[in-house]
């Protein structure tokens, strides 16, 4: 179906008196049906900003009040995407709640008009339609969307502290159910079409070449009463739960329940989200969308969702490569060493299309590397994350081998061996005889300073740091390090190639642990500390969480591994000499001697895997116990062993509990690790070190890192617990040059920090 030319010239001129010259909305007739395409010129994506919200306003007036119109079809222009949601710079720009809270009923009010329309809307899906994008198609009256890996549904607003404030929190519920709602609204995880169709989110699945005349063709039959959408159908168990009063209140009394114990009660929008679905659900749509734009207005006033805000545009500087486009685009990369970081850098590479060479030592250790990809493949599979076509297909491109047969075709070569420079230094003699002159050499190491290993490379300057984190395909950051050396070349070929990874890539300087490792060394120096002083594991872990971290340090010890714990400490230790503290090291190296090596081992400081696997009576009373001892219903068991060696080693037990100060030695430590990393040049700017400790170390994500989080307390406050700490406990908690300077001139590390 086309437009005739007089329909073309007649809303091109509609078009452009609307919106000016540079349009982000085109309207076009296609007989009784006006096509409304978003595609702002100005942008990679269509985001919700404050002209092209007025031009989408024109638009559906233009629907609305063409009386030769019957039926309106929402499409956007670009390649792959719908609208990806409102323009965060505008909610940056007010200053009070009530400006957040204008923003929230203006558009509200637009789509309540365009909901209310007697001329049935099409929304049209392609690619992202997330937060105010996805809000628009729900205020539509049939949603198709496109089978294609780019398409997905969300609202993430709650990942930046805030709630849908577009009639999200009221249409939604009212479209899936409130279960599927919730959970959509409190994870912000996206759905791809098939199950966007299971649980009634979209009407119609088609395939991207047929989306726009499907579309057309499902607005003329709406107009004409032969298509209707389809209401869900509730189950006996959605009908006990959520079409009556008492049902309702069990599922939201479990869904905050469920948020406390996740966020423990650190952040408001989780629970603002229920409250409001809530609100609206007992009294009507009228009152929940009043009071889901009140909370959105709150919301967005919050420290909160500043830090969320300042982390996200973090996150998105950080998606352009600081060193410009490389030479040649990477095609190849060989990995060395198959084992748990080897074949995680293997999976994302050839996931995102890359051929690997993966090399490792022993057919034994190439086995198991193969099965850790195909099991992470195959686990997407079974989500239908991808098909078993595109599972085989992505697993062809990992080529296993003994030798270094192809690592001539390779761009970027990624070394993933032991800790220990001079494997490290033989590895890179060994590969360079078979590498091209240009092709860049990359270690992924925690602490080995990269000058040192460069030291036995025959090109230096193609040498950089590629430093992952386990899990590798599950943790997002990448840390660059570069040394004084390092060509331009290589570093914008290393950054290229994590972002193509799908990492956040920060680039820091070289130095004994770079960043991430210097400033998680100090941490995990007092937390030695700390237990040598006799604070139970559990409640110390705890208290930190509490703070903000995923899990307690001691926890964290045994996720990392203890004899890698060790043996980053022992390379790091000259460096720090007298900023670390006088505990006794040797406890670690007698547990690792012992066997306990953390989870990998099943034995740390807690036993893993010890206990009754199934929820019968047994495990019922072991969790009663564990409970009783303060353990909570996930605590593990304390490994006794653990306790003798830190007993046998001068540790105390049943230490005094002083939260508070807890939380400050643990985290000020980090931050101040931090500053002085600004200070000695490993960092070029705060927002890195922000991107780096909250992506790489779980740093609380609401207090937005270690600079945003002395810039809300002020550098002055921070000086100030840092001098009675070092009065306390010595000079190890001395503040840094810098942040003295800061604390002196009420300087903030973030100009736009308020």
């Amino acid at each position: 179906m086309t437009a005739t030319t007089a329909e073309k010239d007649s809303s091109q001129k509609s078009a452009k008196k609307s919106a000016g010259a540079a349009n982000a909305i085109q309207l076009e007739k296609v007989g009784e049906v006006l096509v409304i395409t978003f595609d702002d010129p100005d942008a990679k994506v269509n985001t919700l900003s404050e002209k092209f919200s007025a031009e989408l306003k024109d638009a559906f007036d233009a629907l609305l009040n063409d009386h030769e119109v019957k039926a309106g079809v929402l499409i956007s222009g670009k390649k792959d995407g719908f609208i990806a949601g409102a323009d965060i710079k505008m909610l940056q720009a007010c200053r009070s709640a009530q400006e957040v809270e204008r923003l929230s009923r203006d558009m509200q009010a637009e789509l309540d008009k365009l909901e209310s329309s007697k001329k049935p809307v099409v929304a049209a899906i392609h690619g992202q339609a997330l937060g105010g994008g996805l809000e628009v198609a729900l205020a539509c009256h049939y949603r198709i969307c496109t089978e294609h890996k780019k398409t997905v549904m969300g609202l993430p607003e709650v990942m930046l502290g805030l709630l849908p404030g577009g009639g999200g929190t009221q249409r939604l519920p009212r479209l899936v159910g409130i279960q599927a709602a919730l959970d959509m609204m409190l994870t912000g995880k996206n759905i791809r079409p098939k199950k966007a169709k299971k649980m009634g989110l979209v009407d119609e699945v088609v395939l991207p070449y047929g989306l726009r005349e499907v579309a057309i063709e499902a607005a003329q039959k709406l107009a004409a009463g032969t298509l209707k959408h389809k209401e869900r159908e509730l189950s006996p168990q959605d009908r006990a739960l959520e079409d009556n009063f008492a049902g309702r209140a069990i599922v939201f009394r479990q869904a905050r329940a469920m948020v406390e114990k996740q966020t423990n009660g650190l952040y408001p929008a989780p629970f603002a989200i229920i409250d409001v679905v809530e609100h609206g659900m007992n009294k009507g749509m009228k009152k929940g969308l009043e009071e889901e734009s009140r909370r959105f207005g709150e919301l967005g006033m919050t420290p909160e969702s500043a830090s969320l805000m300042s982390l996200f545009f973090g996150q998105t500087a950080l998606k352009k490569n600081r060193f410009g486009k490389p030479d040649v685009a990477t095609q190849t990369v060989g990995v060395l060493g198959a084992g748990l970081m080897g074949a995680g850098i293997a999976m994302v590479s050839t996931m995102k299309g890359y051929r690997v060479h993966l090399k490792d030592i022993s057919y034994e250790g190439l086995g198991r590397g193969r099965k850790q990809i195909w099991d992470e493949l195959d686990r997407r599979r079974k989500r239908k994350a991808m098909t078993a076509f595109e599972r085989d297909q992505t697993m062809a491109n990992v080529v296993a081998q003994l030798d270094y047969a192809g690592f001539n075709n390779c761009d970027v070569v990624i070394e993933a061996v032991f800790e220990d420079l001079k494997l490290k230094h033989r590895v890179i003699e060994e590969v360079e005889q078979h590498i091209h002159d240009d092709c860049v050499f990359a270690s992924n190491t925690s602490a080995l300073p990269i000058t040192d290993i460069a030291q036995a490379s025959k090109r230096p300057e193609n040498v950089v740091g590629m430093h992952y984190f386990s899990p590798v395909h599950k943790m997002p950051l990448l840390e660059v390090i570069v040394t004084d050396k390092t060509s331009k070349k290589a570093s914008a070929l290393a950054v290229d190639v994590g972002l193509k990874q799908g990492k956040t890539v920060i680039v820091v300087k070289d130095g004994p642990g770079f960043y991430t490792t210097r400033i998680l060394a100090p941490y995990m120096d007092e937390a030695a500390v700390i237990g040598m002083e006799g604070v139970e594991f559990h409640r110390f872990d705890q208290i930190m969480k509490d703070f903000g971290f995923p899990v307690g340090p001691i926890a964290l010890l045994d996720e990392v591994g203890i004899d890698v714990g060790a043996h980053v400490a022992k390379d790091m230790a000259p460096f720090f000499k007298d900023r670390m503290a006088a505990a006794d090291s040797d406890a670690l190296d007698a547990m690792v001697k012992a066997g306990f090596l953390g989870r990998k081992s099943k034995k740390g400081f807690f036993l893993y895997d010890q206990g009754p696997k199934k929820k019968d009576a047994a495990h019922q009373i072991v969790s009663m116990l564990k409970k009783a001892v303060g353990q909570g219903d996930e605590g593990k068991p304390i490994n006794p062993g653990a306790l003798e060696i830190f007993k046998a080693h001068g540790g105390k037990s049943g230490g005094k509990v002083d939260v508070t100060e807890i939380q400050h030695r643990m985290a000020m430590r980090m931050v101040n690790e931090a500053v002085m990393c600004l200070e000695d040049g490993i960092l070029d700017n705060p927002v890195d070190g922000d991107i780096g400790a909250v992506f790489g170390l779980g740093f609380p994500p609401f207090r937005g890192g270690p600079f945003r989080y002395v810039d809300s307390i002020g550098a002055g406050r921070a000086v100030s617990i840092l001098e009675k700490l070092a009065d306390k406990y010595g000079k190890r908690f001395a503040p840094t040059g810098l942040l003295v300077e800061h604390a002196k001139s009420g300087k903030k590390f973030h100009p736009d920090a308020k």
